[in-house]
């Protein structure tokens, strides 16, 4: 069983298609130097996974932190905002006392939101210039040099905003720097994609655009989806799978399939009058179900091992989107400077407690699909959620609301809120990249060593 060819599989069932990493696929050789690796791989060999997640204009404090364990103990007791995260509560960490010093104003005043989300993975001070961009490269981004090339996609940049690289945003910043995390070089923001169309044909699309326009129109004449043309070979396959294999691959033929189905409604839904509005196809007109698309390409991405290293901003920092699916017809920004007013403190905290409902769902999934050594890919993904602002009312940006999900493969030590008592972020950032293999890598931006206790 396990001197089946992959290269052989895949090519039966187009190269255009991934599927789940499977022990059945794997020459035992191939197992045993994964294994041995210690680049994005855990002590069983699964592959290592890491996403930096970030949503806007920090979050309500009181909401947000959760509640102190007696004694000074570290059991991990969920907040109001953190409530939906209680099914992988396990695997979560509540990081307090991590700073960004980079992102306060200095001599440089006003422009939080630009530098809050410019410097959340990049760890730099900002060249306050709307058209001298100068930043740093992101943490993302080194992590990808490295294990890049064991994947199909070195890297996954993801938003679920708008996309700019150019003009002035923020009191005298660039564009750039708000609507961009992940950063190639100080100069060269990694533009995220906010289609789920053009993320799904990226990653399970059938090749060049002359060979996607005539698949597209095939699976037109034939009414099938680009899976119905894989069936065949999978099937054959699947007999000759490993039980556990066999069920994996339904799984994933089931899901794949699901998106595809959802992102045809979406666009089937979303079609303007072109004459009035410009709409990109394949964006839902609800944010809630464009953040779940998303998400689920990132899951798929690390199911498929596609890419290892990803990015996901919601939306950019200062954003003032309004939120009709649950009942707040003002922006966003604007009542983040809520400036003590109780109602406007409680709308923006069920914006935050939104979120978070997406990022539960986006975790529940992760950790309800096995990896290659049996655990799940939660366990094997560090995943950290979190703000360049602290306080939006008053644009801090130390004690920054930040989450680590994921074991790290069991290098992580879950279930638990921890105070780091005024550390840089970065440092967290140091300590994960030793894990994914980047063990050169003795400073980061403002880092002033490894955050022990993770």
């Amino acid at each position: 069983m396990n001197n089946l060819n992959r290269r052989n599989f895949l090519r039966g069932i187009s190269a255009a298609i991934a599927v789940p990493a499977m022990t059945s696929l794997a020459p035992a050789r191939a197992l045993a130097a994964a294994r041995s690796a210690s680049a994005a791989t855990t002590s069983s060999g699964a592959p290592l996974r890491t996403a930096f997640i970030h949503f806007p204009n920090g979050a309500i404090p009181k909401a947000w932190w959760p509640e102190a364990g007696k004694d000074g103990d570290k059991e991990l007791k969920l907040s109001r905002t953190l409530a939906p995260l209680e099914s992988v509560k396990d695997s979560l960490q509540v990081l307090e006392g991590l700073d960004m010093e980079p992102a306060q104003p200095g001599a440089d005043g006003a422009g939080d939101h630009a530098r809050g989300n410019g410097t959340f993975l990049t760890g730099v001070r900002l060249k306050k210039s709307a058209t001298d961009i100068r930043a740093g490269v992101s943490i993302d981004q080194i992590m990808a040099a490295k294990v890049g090339d064991q994947t199909r996609f070195r890297s996954l940049e993801l938003t679920c905003d708008g996309i700019r690289t150019s003009g002035e945003c923020d009191s005298g910043y660039s564009c750039a720097y708000q609507y961009n995390l992940s950063w190639a070089s100080p100069t060269t923001p990694m533009m995220p994609e906010a289609n789920p169309r053009l993320v799904f044909e990226r990653l399970f699309g059938s090749g060049l655009p002359d060979q996607r326009a005539s698949n597209f129109q095939q699976r037109l004449k034939q009414q099938k989806s680009v899976l119905d043309f894989v069936m065949a070979d999978a099937r054959a396959m699947h007999n000759r799978l490993q039980h556990s294999d066999r069920h994996k691959l339904d799984e994933y033929l089931t899901s794949v399939r699901s998106i595809e189905a959802r992102i045809q409604k979406a666009e089937k839904f979303n079609m303007p009058d072109v004459a009035k509005v410009a709409t990109p196809n394949g964006i839902p007109d609800e944010y809630s179900r464009h953040i779940e698309l998303m998400f689920d390409l990132m899951r798929l991405a690390f199911q498929t091992d596609s890419t290892r290293v990803a990015t996901f901003s919601l939306a950019h920092d200062g954003s003032n989107r309004a939120f009709s699916e649950i009942g707040i017809a003002e922006g966003h920004h604007e009542l983040s400077h809520h400036q003590h007013n109780e109602e406007r403190i409680e709308k923006v905290s069920k914006i935050d407690l939104f979120y978070t409902q997406q990022l539960a769902k986006f975790l529940s999934g992760l950790d309800s699909v096995k990896d290659t050594d049996g655990n799940s890919i939660l366990h094997n993904s560090m995943i950290v959620y979190g703000s360049g602002n602290a306080d939006g009312n008053r644009h801090t940006h130390t004690n920054l609301p930040i989450l680590l999900a994921g074991k790290g493969g069991g290098s992580v030590a879950s279930g638990r809120r921890v105070d780091h008592q005024g550390k840089p972020l970065t440092n967290l950032f140091l300590s994960m990249a030793d894990r994914m293999g980047v063990e050169e890598l003795n400073s980061f931006g403002d880092s002033t060593g490894r955050l022990k206790d993770v």
